[in-house]
């Protein structure tokens, strides 16, 4: 109860700052469509300075926004190229379901670790905060099976390991380093090579889906 009471206990200007990226972060990975992605990415820009979860200096922040700002060029070309495929593999549907049971199964065990811990109320928001977007991005990358869309999720998978790192480095844990920016940088690096991949695949493969890629020959 002392965890939930940590939550009940923002104001609603808090509240509604941390729901809005993950409406907006729900609405990407459960709605198709180069358009939406792209929205949904210029919005968690919008939303970067106002993340004190992040714990960074401007400079980094700045860096998240100009990331989101480069996802959202990634993304969100046209619908056409991110509307599903026109033939379906059962496989899609697999993994679709695998992944949000492993989404939902991973937030639960991890918020209820979380919850024992009986962390100060800020340590403790921040890092139930930070598992949330981790599992949200997990749940991204298996539902969206697009290969340029699989940046979107390693740039949220990025955001949810800079909101825990933040959250390490304000409850003062000995031993852990100042990251200077190392979540930013291997998300910035991870997005950019998933994105030349997608780019690229397009171009020779003919086909951008993950789905059709035991149709492709040599």
């Amino acid at each position: 109860m002392h965890f939930i009471d940590t939550w009940i206990a923002l104001d609603l200007g808090d509240i509604a700052r941390l729901l809005w990226p993950v409406a907006l972060l729900v609405l990407a990975t459960f709605a198709p469509g180069g358009r939406v992605a792209r929205f949904v990415a210029i919005g968690l820009a919008i939303a970067m300075p106002f993340m004190k979860e992040l714990g960074t200096p401007w400079p980094i922040t700045a860096g998240w926004v100009a990331l989101w700002l480069a996802v959202a060029w990634v993304v969100g070309r046209t619908d056409r190229e991110l509307a599903p495929p026109p033939r379906a593999h059962a496989g899609g549907l697999e993994s679709g379901t695998v992944g949000l049971l492993l989404g939902l199964s991973l937030l639960l065990l991890l918020g209820a670790a979380i919850a024992r811990q009986d962390l100060e109320p800020e340590a403790g928001r921040r890092s139930s905060y930070a598992v949330l977007v981790l599992c949200l991005g997990l749940v991204h990358l298996m539902l969206r099976r697009h290969v340029r869309r699989a940046a979107f999720a390693f740039a949220v998978l990025g955001l949810g390991l800079q909101i825990l790192d933040g959250a390490a480095r304000a409850a003062e844990i000995p031993g852990v380093p100042a990251t200077n920016g190392a979540a930013l940088l291997a998300s910035a690096i991870a997005v950019s090579l998933v994105a030349k991949l997608g780019f690229v695949r397009e171009r020779f493969a003919g086909s951008p889906w993950v789905g059709d890629a035991h149709d492709l020959h040599d």
